[in-house]
């Protein structure tokens, strides 16, 4: 295996600068050796992301011509990474490192991308559960990968679940904050059955009639991302200061942008929700104290909480 690392770093570096200020806020916080692997990860996952969606750096979504064709190159590219064979592509290889050094299980990498074939399928939850599965194969699993960059023990199945429930958080935020960019999309992630319960009838939830109703299922969202939100902070406590420092205030911060589309009831889609930078510092400085408190942090219970399958 031969990959200039150096160079890897510096384009993964590159790539979150321009592609998640949040996510590149945070991951300042980490140590110098898992801040590098968290980076190369997101370089692998940003675009996986931008592959499927047919966008560059998370923006200007458009449609996917030859969707199977891509997924499919996208998986192989990620066996070759994840096998330990350089393919070429900087973004794959950045996956090649993160694996070698820190024995990441590749079904991690291959749930996340079933999470991209679910939207190539045009697909629709109609339950919660199925909502929950969506946001494991598109977050969670990410979730659990970055807990083992983070150094977890690949067989802590207790700490992973918890590492898996901040990802699950992170994506029912996003789903509330999109739901206009996903409409414009052709896209709905809102349950068909929490659709029937309020009478919106498939299609017509963005509908200014409707805007009421849509508003209590962002809420609902944004009160199921607060729960997952919290168990993510137990899970902290396991976790090294600097990486309990990253991920607390990326919790914070995540978490506030649920909150805010919960705020703004009917008008949550009028212009873009966004966690402003003096918002951002404020979880880094609070994060920091909880952190150095991490022993003391609420030992929530996962009771009643969607699992992965393990």
């Amino acid at each position: 295996m031969t990959y200039d690392r150096a160079a890897l770093v510096a384009h993964a570096r590159d790539t979150i600068a321009r592609g998640s200020q949040s996510f590149a806020a945070a991951s300042k916080l980490f140590e110098p050796a898992t801040r590098e692997r968290a980076q190369l990860l997101y370089t692998w996952c940003r675009a996986c992301d931008d592959i499927a969606d047919g966008q560059e750096l998370g923006h200007g979504m458009s449609p996917v011509q030859d969707a199977s064709a891509k997924l499919s190159l996208m998986r192989t590219r990620t066996s070759q990474a994840l096998a330990g064979e350089p393919t070429g592509d900087a973004a794959f290889d950045s996956l090649g490192v993160v694996a070698a050094e820190t024995g990441l299980p590749a079904h991690y990498a291959h749930d996340l991308i079933d999470g991209f074939a679910l939207d190539a399928q045009e697909w629709r939850p109609r339950s919660e559960d199925d909502l929950m599965r969506y946001c494991y194969h598109v977050a969670g699993a990410v979730g659990c990968m970055m807990a083992v960059v983070m150094g977890v023990d690949p067989d802590d199945a207790d700490t992973l679940d918890r590492a898996c429930d901040l990802g699950l958080a992170f994506q029912l935020a996003n789903i509330a904050r999109d739901i206009g960019e996903d409409d414009a999309a052709g896209r709905c992630y809102l349950p068909t059955e929490w659709l029937a319960e309020v009478d919106i009838p498939p299609g017509e939830h963005m509908k200014p009639p409707y805007r009421p109703r849509l508003a209590m299922l962002a809420r609902r969202l944004a009160d199921r991302a607060e729960q997952y939100e919290a168990s993510a902070r137990t899970g902290a406590a396991a976790l090294p200061f600097r990486s309990a420092w990253a991920v607390l205030a990326a919790a914070g911060i995540y978490g506030d942008i649920a909150r805010e589309v919960a705020k703004r009831g009917p008008h949550a889609w009028d212009r873009r929700v966004a966690t402003g930078k003096s918002d951002k510092l404020a979880w880094v400085v609070t994060a920091a104290w909880q952190a150095a408190r991490r022993d003391s942090l609420p030992a929530v219970t996962r009771e009643g909480l969607w699992t992965r399958v393990r």
